[in-house]
């Protein structure tokens, strides 16, 4: 089965007030999301390789 199956799904996030933040806390609020969106993206990656490996096994040994 798959690992994440028993995590619990996150709720969903209440966005930030971005109008108190200074110009540097942008910034660092911006890379923030841009590391987590490479995190997301990087585990799209790994899953779509395991099921791709899996697709593979199944469909030769229906073969």
């Amino acid at each position: 089965m798959f690992d994440d199956e028993n995590e619990p799904r996150l709720a969903k996030k209440v966005l930030k007030k971005l109008d108190g933040m200074s110009i540097d806390e942008l910034n660092a609020y911006v890379q923030e999301m841009k590391d987590e969106i490479a995190r997301a993206e990087a585990e799209i990656k790994k899953k779509e390789a395991h099921r791709d490996a899996a697709s593979v096994l199944f469909k030769s040994k229906s073969s």
